[in-house]
């Protein structure tokens, strides 16, 4: 393990280095971020999941820096090239770019037009120009000219000699790096629509004429400039002020005022313009880019993280309805567990109006299937639906829940959604889509593609890559944040459990099959390819409700059952009796069990998980309902307060399902009294809120709201 990495890493973390050696050891032996944060507290000094994901890409970052060293350092070895000052500072290059920077008058290129004067036998003069010791100018330059060799005159061999003055002034160290300082702190931002194109690219009329500091541009600013520029609808341009900038480096460059002196400035004007600015700007769009993507997906998975720990109603029997017109509502009765019992499809609606027939029909499947809860996608004839079941009397307690459908559509049409019910079309995989998300939103949610989910911001103009990278990580944290239940864990949730993956996940589910129900973790040893450090990564993560061990219902590792014994042996109970138990702190001292291998992080864990085994993470369910008043826009008028859910946050805002098919924006201007640096800091993904309607533009379908505090 490299030790100059390890050592940045752990003072980039501020943490000690024993943690950063020993958590790259366990993941470089396999082990999962879920697993070292909840299962190995002792061997990292108790970091957070977040802590070594930071420290995991540190690594990955200095790793290719370091990779990058050594083939620079080879490189000149190869040309030759011993100068002990270069080789000392390449070795002490803490940044990609200031490592570029080193080797770039060494880089191999193609022909220039410095190379090319070079060639020429233009460069002592060059050099002589550089030194401004010079008295004779043009008779120096007179001596240089040869037509043979392509200089025809004088005019030519200056500007031989300034190209490669220019191209000197390029690769200068402290020159790009002052040039980089000027466009990391300096440079402006300005946007301009393309001529001609004014009606075409309207939706970027924003930035039709645009200009801001670009260190202070928003994340999704930049994206949507970009992708602007990148459809052809605008032109940027992003640098500091070239006269500044060149002020400021002739400062430092020219010493006197005579003819070299004036050739040296028209040489550094041209590589300023020519060479500096071109580079250093793409070089700091691609990093404006790389900030403004890691931004939007933090926010993006910020925003899924919340979405797919949104409380779960819970093992409840469920009537779920995909609402429409003219089609129709595709209605499904669920058990439970989620299995589908029924499906039909009711027409309350315009035009048909069989209104009394449906009720009649929705009555009897909620009689006959013992209904619990209605689940009522949110999309067309959402409200219209929602009106229908809350008027109507059942002869059972029923709660009737809208339900956020997006992506349900994206589910139903999937290889995964045809797998489990392949006999069946499209409209009843969504409707059962809409009926688990109400009874477990994690465990149906893991099954769509994040990106169809609706929390997203500018996510087309993100890496896919790092995006994708991102969701998955934080969909597997999600899963064994809270644990699933083995016996009933669709293969689609079973793949995000630590250590487990999609072959495992099917070999599971087969086995499952084959079997039936799992009685104990140990059984899954059993399961085809499923070996020791499989299990060691997942058992953990998996429970079982109703087997023959009663911690395998816990969050408790198997590794530790052992402990557990003595603990309930030390407390004179059984370990029955020890589970659940609200006084089992007051019965036991954590430190009356520490061991060599086993410290007190995991005991307090242990303990936490015997008080309150299985405990889910996520709130307790919260009925929301919209105002029964408001269904259109044309029920809307400002300055009225009105009940509404998050559904997305962004770096500008928020956005707000009212009930109706428009959603309100509450810009961060308007969330508090204070300056709002991220929405995400006062309102999170499925939040009740009360809000103020500011401002209605029909044209647009746009509302602007207040939050009402």
């Amino acid at each position: 393990m490299n030790e100059r990495i390890t050592q940045h890493i752990a003072a980039e973390l501020a943490i000690e280095l024993w943690q950063v050696n020993n958590t790259l050891e366990l993941h470089a032996g396999g082990a999962t971020i879920p697993f070292i944060a909840r299962y190995r507290k002792e061997r990292t000094g108790s970091l957070t999941d977040e802590q070594i994901i930071k420290l995991l890409a540190l690594y990955q970052q200095r790793t290719e820096l370091e990779k990058r060293r050594e083939t620079i350092v080879k490189s000149l070895e190869e040309q030759e090239i011993n100068d002990n000052v270069l080789l000392q500072k390449i070795q002490e290059a803490d940044t990609m770019s200031r490592l570029e920077d080193l080797y770039l008058p060494y880089r191999p290129k193609r022909k220039t037009r410095g190379s090319m004067a070079i060639e020429k036998g233009l460069e002592p003069l060059a050099k002589m120009i550089m030194s401004e010791h010079l008295s004779n100018l043009s008779g120096t330059v007179r001596s240089y000219i040869h037509p043979e060799k392509g200089i025809a005159d004088e005019k030519e061999a200056l500007q031989g000699a300034r190209d490669i003055l220019a191209e000197w002034f390029n690769e200068t160290e402290w020159i790009r790096s002052n040039v980089r300082r000027s466009f990391q702190y300096e440079a402006q931002i300005t946007s301009t629509v393309v001529k001609g194109k004014e009606e075409e690219g309207s939706k970027y009329q924003n930035y039709f004429d645009w200009s801001e500091p670009a260190k202070k541009a928003s994340s999704h600013r930049i994206l949507a400039m970009f992708r602007g520029e990148n459809e052809g609808f605008l032109k940027l341009k992003i640098a500091p002020s070239a006269d500044k900038v060149f002020q400021h480096l002739s400062n430092k460059v020219i010493r006197s005022s005579g003819e070299a002196a004036e050739q040296k400035e028209m040489a550094l004007q041209d590589s300023i313009s020519r060479l500096l600015f071109p580079s250093l700007e793409t070089e700091y769009r691609k990093e404006l880019r790389e900030k403004a993507e890691l931004s939007a997906v933090k926010v993006f998975s910020d925003n899924l993280r919340q979405l797919l720990l949104a409380p779960p109603l819970g093992m409840v029997s469920v009537l779920a309805i995909d609402p429409g017109f003219r089609t129709g509502c595709k209605v499904v009765c669920l058990d439970k567990n989620g299995n589908l019992l029924h499906n039909e499809t009711i027409y309350p609606h315009p035009p048909q109006n069989k209104t009394a027939e449906a009720l009649k029909k929705l009555k009897s499947l909620v009689n006959a299937y013992q209904i619990d809860a209605v689940a009522i996608g949110n999309g067309t004839a959402g409200r219209e639906t929602e009106n229908l079941i809350q008027r109507t009397r059942f002869d059972r307690d029923v709660t009737a829940v809208v339900v956020n459908e997006d992506g349900a559509s994206v589910y139903s049409a999937s290889e995964i959604a045809r797998k489990e019910f392949p006999e069946y079309d499209v409209t009843v995989r969504g409707a059962v889509s809409i009926g688990r998300r109400l009874q477990d939103p994690l465990a149906e949610m893991v099954k769509i593609d994040p990106k169809s989910l609706g929390v997203g911001q500018y996510q087309h103009d993100i890496n896919p890559k790092l995006l994708k990278e991102s969701l998955q990580t934080t969909v597997e944290l999600c899963v064994n944040a809270v644990g699933i239940t083995l016996n009933s864990a669709s293969e689609a949730l079973l793949t995000y459990v630590s250590g487990i993956g999609p072959s495992l996940a099917k070999n599971i589910i087969e086995y499952r099959n084959e079997y039936g129900d799992f009685k104990n973790r140990n059984e899954l040893k059993k399961v085809k390819g499923l070996g020791a450090k499989a299990f060691e990564q997942a058992a953990g993560f998996l429970r079982i409700k109703e087997g023959n061990e009663p911690l395998d219902a816990s969050a408790v590792h198997p590794e530790n059952y052992k402990l557990v014994k003595q603990m309930a042996s030390k407390a004179g109970l059984t370990i029955a009796d020890l589970i659940g138990n609200s006084k089992v702190k007051q019965l036991l001292r954590a430190e009356d069990f520490v061991t060599d291998e086993v410290g007190i992080p995991t005991i307090k864990d242990i303990l936490d998980e015997l008080e309150k085994p299985g405990r889910d993470p996520r709130k307790k369910f919260n009925l929301f309902q919209f105002d029964p008043n408001i269904r259109t826009m044309d029920d809307l008028s400002v300055g009225m307060t009105i009940p509404g859910v998050v559904t997305n946050i962004t770096d500008f805002g928020a956005f707000v399902d009212m009930g109706i098919h428009t959603g309100g924006l509450i810009h961060k201007s308007q969330i508090a009294d204070e300056f709002v640096s991220h929405p995400s800091d006062y309102l999170s993904i499925n939040q009740q809120v009360q809000v103020e309607i500011i401002d209605i533009d029909k044209d647009r379908k746009r509302i602007a709201l207040r939050l009402v505090r």
